[in-house]
């Protein structure tokens, strides 16, 4: 199984969201985990409009990296350019694949609806999505 882990500056939307979606569509397959260079606190908007999705991450929580020294990882894939430039270098044979999504809660700053706000979320859930349900293509195993 591969271990891959989702890294982000926050560990609370981007990242939260692909591990979601990797545990939901490659059971099996892929033991996904994230985590952020700092902690912002799992994002009320991520787990709504995934939960909208058929996803349940409101028992995940944002985590260190530093949590997470102990994994040896297949890949890290980065989710966001901060997150990418501040990457540590890790050992052995982990591989960092970097893909970058918008921010939904820079993007929803601005809105004057709620449904102004949560459309970033949508967008780049369902982007995280086709993302992640081709990940097994895209990292060679599968």
């Amino acid at each position: 199984m591969l271990k891959v882990l989702f890294l982000c500056t926050g560990n609370s939307c981007r990242s939260q969201m692909a591990e979601g979606w990797a545990r939901h569509l490659w059971p099996g397959r892929i033991e996904p985990y994230s985590a952020g260079v700092k902690t912002h606190g799992l994002n009320p908007d991520a787990v709504r409009v995934m939960a909208e999705a058929g996803v349940d991450i409101s028992g995940h929580r944002s985590k260190l990296l530093d949590e997470l020294r102990d994994v040896e990882f297949d890949y890290v894939v980065t989710v966001c350019s901060n997150a990418h430039e501040s990457c540590p270098v890790f050992p052995g044979k982990t591989r960092v694949v970097h893909v970058g999504f918008d921010d939904p809660p820079r993007l929803a700053a601005e809105a004057k609806t709620e449904e102004e706000r949560l459309a970033p979320y949508r967008r780049v859930r369902d982007e995280i999505r086709r993302f992640v349900a081709e990940l097994p293509q895209r990292l060679g195993g599968g």
